[in-house]
C-alpha cells in the first residue's frame, strides 16, 4: 500500500548533530509534499522550539508536540490537547521530590512561558545546554505547586541517564501510576536524559494514531522514522517503521529496517528507498 503520511522525529532524525536540516532532507520532504504525501513532525519539543524547525520547511505540516501531548498546525492552532489534571500533577511533583533532579511543568501557552521550572541549576554541566536552549520560554519559580494554576500538558524531569531510569521505576511503582504515562529520551554520549510524564493515553504513537484518524489514513499507509526511546511506540504503530543509523541500540534490536546516520541524510535515504521508489 502506498505511503500517504510520514511521521518524522526531529532531533537525531530530521536534523543533524548541529541541529540543522540537511539539504537532502529538505528536498526529500518537499518532494513528498509535492506528491501529496502528508508530513507530521513528531517530537518531544515544545511548539516554540519546533516552529524554529517547521518554519524552515516552507510548507504546512502537522506537529505532534511534547511527546504526544499536543497536535498543532504549523501556524500554532491547537487541534488536540491532552492535559494532566492539576491534582495528578501535584501528586507527581510531591511523590518524586526525594528522588528527582531537575523538574519542569509544561503548558500549552506559547504566547506566555511554556515551561515553568523549580530549582534550576544553570551551571550544571550536563543540564546547562538544555536550560540555555529553553531559557526564553522558562519561568523560574520557588514552588511548582504554587504555580500550578491550571492543568499542565506535561511534567518533565531531567538528569543523568541512570538517575532518570531510576526515577522512571519510582513513577511506575507509585500507587497512582495508572493516572499517567511516561517516556524516556536518552543522550548517553553526554549522560543526559529527559523523563516526560504525560496524560494516560498520550504518546507519540497514540497521538499519531489519532492524527491518522483525523486524516482518514490507515496505519498501513504510514511510515514513521526515529532514533530514540520516545519514538518506539510511534514506530510500533506505523505500517512501515524505519530506524536511523544513529539510533539507540534498543530500537536497532527490534529488527526494523535501518537507514543512514542523521549526519549523512539518512531520512532522505529512507524516503527514497521506501517511499519514492515504490510510487
Amino acid at each position: 500500500m502506498a505511503i500517504r503520511l510520514i511521521a518524522i522525529d526531529i532531533d537525531g532524525t530530521l536534523t543533524n548533530s548541529h541541529g540543522e536540516i540537511p539539504r537532502v532532507n529538505h528536498l526529500a520532504i518537499n518532494h513528498a509534499l509535492d506528491r501529496g504525501i502528508k508530513i507530521a513532525l513528531a517530537t518531544g519539543r515544545s511548539f516554540h522550539h519546533t516552529r524554529l524547525i517547521s518554519d524552515n520547511l516552507h510548507h504546512s505540516v502537522k506537529l505532534i508536540l511534547n511527546n504526544g501531548a499536543l497536535i498543532k498546525s504549523s501556524s500554532g492552532e491547537t487541534l488536540e490537547r491532552c492535559v494532566i489534571p492539576k491534582a495528578t500533577a501535584a501528586y507527581i511533583i510531591e511523590a518524586t521530590r526525594a528522588a528527582r533532579e531537575g523538574v519542569l511543568m509544561m503548558f500549552d501557552e506559547p504566547e506566555k512561558y511554556e515551561l515553568v521550572a523549580e530549582g534550576i541549576d544553570w551551571n550544571h554541566p550536563n543540564r546547562q545546554p538544555y536550560y540555555e536552549l529553553h531559557q526564553s520560554i522558562i519561568l523560574e519559580v520557588d514552588s511548582l505547586l504554587d504555580a500550578l494554576s491550571h492543568d499542565p500538558i506535561q511534567v518533565s524531569f531531567n538528569g543523568s541517564v541512570d538517575a532518570m531510569r531510576a526515577l522512571a521505576e519510582v513513577l511506575t511503582s507509585l500507587p497512582r501510576a495508572r493516572e499517567f504515562s511516561h517516556t524516556l529520551t536518552e543522550y548517553v554520549h553526554r549522560d543526559f536524559s529527559l523523563l516526560d510524564v504525560l496524560p494516560t493515553g498520550c504518546s507519540k504513537g497514540a497521538t499519531l494514531q489519532r492524527l491518522a484518524k483525523r486524516l482518514a489514513i490507515s496505519r498501513d499507509e504510514i511510515m514513521a522514522i526515529g532514533d530514540n526511546l520516545n519514538d518506539r511506540d510511534m514506530l510500533e504503530f506505523a505500517g512501515l517503521a524505519i530506524v536511523m543509523g544513529n539510533a539507540v541500540p534498543e530500537l536497532k534490536a527490534r529488527g526494523w529496517p535501518v537507514t543512514g546516520n542523521h549526519d549523512d541524510g539518512g531520512l532522505a535515504t529512507a524516503m527514497e528507498q521506501f517511499v519514492f521508489q515504490s510510487m
